[in-house]
């Protein structure tokens, strides 16, 4: 993935829409396995946000700022944000 980044409307306690992040993740995952890489995805972290994406999105921290959301994860944010779809 490359630049993902929330609208200033959809940041912190006020924010607009929950899960946007997540979506797009899910949705790169998506791609990724109807292209034959069993789901990985790989982005480059603001360093700050590191610990949030473990949490939510199942990344683990490569090393630097670079993240990877591998096959296991890469269901589950399927699973979650497109069920039956």
């Amino acid at each position: 993935m490359h630049l993902v980044e929330s609208a200033p409307f959809n940041k912190g306690q006020t924010k607009v829409y929950a899960g946007a992040a997540g979506n797009l993740a899910a949705y790169a995952c998506k791609l990724s396995f109807q292209r034959g890489h069993d789901g990985n995805v790989s982005f480059l972290s603001k360093s700050q946000l590191v610990d949030h994406y473990e949490k939510t999105l199942g990344a683990f921290h490569f090393g630097g700022r670079i993240m990877i959301i591998e096959t296991k994860s890469a269901l589950k944010l399927i699973n979650k944000y497109f069920q039956n779809k």
